[in-house]
């Protein structure tokens, strides 16, 4: 059972009825909540929008996690390349359909789906940033070279999706300790973590290891994967 209707009603006439308080840039309020039948399992599409800059940003939820506690929560980034494409320069698509399957098979949980595109630079500058891992750069080094930390991503959007869904407190599924810290220093109440490892490929092997080395995340980069076909397969 997902969010039961009543409830659904309330989030929808809190959306409407919302005046953010915050950063003006950081503001979105619910827009719309519909059912998601999905190989992963039942889950609820909840729409945000933000209300300066009018960005979608989207909420997955499986069961009912209204004022629930220790929810399992995978924050997932925007990957066009990775999501969509299948692209095997890095993990992203992985990470995302893993969540999707193991939260399909809990009591609850929700993926929260930033549109915060190549770690927040933005689609043209990823590639930009592609175009100077063509040349022997790694990860962070690219994005430096354009101007830009090597994680520009704002988590403050994604704690207020949870608190507009009346998340009391999760359980973050990631592997990047940056994230956890920062959804905290925006006021979620995180009871634990919930780590996401993917093994390599042939190709993101040194995406991989910049990450855990460059960037702090918590993996081991070992055995290959045998670039499993998600597209035809219900779980892992």
């Amino acid at each position: 059972m997902g969010i039961p209707g009543a409830t659904v009603a309330q989030l929808l006439r809190e959306g409407d009825e919302h005046r953010c308080d915050g950063p003006p840039d950081n503001c979105v309020r619910v827009r719309a909540l519909a059912n998601l039948p999905t190989r992963f399992g039942e889950y609820q599409a909840v729409a945000f929008e933000n209300c300066v800059d009018r960005q979608d940003h989207a909420a997955f939820v499986h069961g009912d996690v209204f004022e629930q506690e220790d929810v399992p929560v995978r924050v997932h980034s925007e990957c066009l390349t990775g999501d969509a494409i299948g692209s095997l320069r890095c993990d992203c698509r992985d990470q995302l359909l893993e969540s999707l399957s193991r939260i399909g098979k809990m009591e609850r949980g929700i993926v929260l789906y930033l549109r915060q595109e190549g770690r927040g630079i933005g689609f043209v500058n990823k590639i930009r940033a592609y175009q100077l891992q063509d040349s022997g750069y790694d990860t962070v080094q690219a994005n430096e070279l354009l101007g830009f930390r090597p994680d520009e991503r704002d988590y403050e959007i994604a704690a207020h999706m949870l608190s507009a869904l009346h998340v009391r407190s999760i359980r973050i599924m990631t592997n990047n300790p940056v994230k956890v810290q920062e959804l905290e220093r925006h006021g979620v109440r995180i009871s634990g973590r919930i780590p996401v490892e993917i093994p390599p490929n042939e190709i993101n092997r040194p995406y991989l290891e910049t990450k855990r080395d460059r960037m702090g995340h918590l993996i081991v980069v070992e055995q290959e994967d045998d670039l499993t076909d998600y597209g035809t397969s219900s779980s892992k």
